[in-house]
């Protein structure tokens, strides 16, 4: 028995659900989890993940569904859950979330692959190495970017790369990387966004007497820090917590953040609304 998830995106109106159901029951599939959400605009989202009895393929699959997709307009797609998404993290030098989500990498609890790690330092090479995945060192300067930039689509496209992550990478990617990379792209930053920006947000935040520390994960885009957002967590501080405490606090609330918008990405959990998303946790 084979196991497949359906995504789509349709304009709403009547028989949707009934059309999609009546499909997989004449194909010999039972639905494990389905969730659909119409918006205000009227846009209907549906995700149903399913066993097919007759372990039919995925082009099997997409051929048969195709008249229906047709008949609603509908944006969609069908994948397979055991193939594992590839994904390639991407880290500068702070390695709290690279660290994270090689543990839940190494004790299964991310279904991914992960074929590269890509830093403009060598500081983590030994921690690639430690988890068997090759690492490569993209130092970059204004007069190498463009090059170096292809070089990590050269990885992206030979190592048949999903989904890139940004693990705290502190470098700005330019409008030709992030349209290449359109909605395969997350990335991790602090809630004082855009309150604290530059330098020690940490700090800022301290001096100012915050009460909150956040994360925000987002699809990367053109506009800086303005991608569709994934999702989004907080933690209370108070008077008596220092600098480091607040940078402490800060760095779990980015590595639950980012592993849960990387997990529900994978799998396959969020549609795109416009600038917003529709997320069947």
């Amino acid at each position: 028995m084979s196991r497949y998830i359906l995504r789509l995106s349709c304009p709403d109106r009547r028989g949707i659900v009934a059309a999609v159901g009546s499909f997989l029951l004449e194909h010999h599939c039972n639905i494990v989890e389905s969730a659909q959400f119409g918006d205000q605009a009227q846009r209907f989202f549906m995700r149903v993940c399913f066993d097919s009895e007759q372990g039919h393929s995925v082009a099997a699959l997409q051929a048969a569904f195709t008249p229906i997709a047709e008949k609603f307009s509908m944006q969609w797609n069908c994948y397979d859950v055991a193939r594992k998404q590839r994904v390639v993290l991407m880290v500068s030098r702070f390695g709290h979330c690279l660290n994270d989500l090689l543990y839940r990498y190494r004790i299964g609890a991310l279904p991914i692959e992960i074929p590269a790690i890509v830093s403009n330092h060598r500081d983590f090479y030994r921690l690639a190495a430690a988890h068997d995945i090759p690492f490569h060192y993209l130092p970059v300067n204004p007069e190498n970017k463009p090059r170096q930039e292809q070089q990590l689509l050269e990885i992206v496209g030979e190592a048949q790369v999903d989904l890139v992550v940004l693990a705290r990478y502190m470098q700005i990617l330019s409008p030709a990387l992030c349209q290449a990379l359109e909605g395969r792209a997350i990335n991790i930053h602090h809630s004082f966004l855009p309150s604290f920006q530059g330098a020690r947000p940490h700090q800022q935040a301290h001096d100012r007497g915050v009460k909150l520390i956040g994360a925000t994960a987002h699809y990367v885009t053109q506009d800086l820090d303005e991608g569709p957002i994934i999702e989004q967590d907080v933690a209370r501080v108070d008077h008596a917590m220092s600098v480091e405490d607040c940078a402490a606090a800060g760095r779990d609330v980015e590595c639950a953040v980012l592993a849960r918008a990387v997990k529900w990405h994978v799998e396959h959990r969020i549609l795109l609304n416009g600038h917003r998303t529709v997320i069947f946790r």
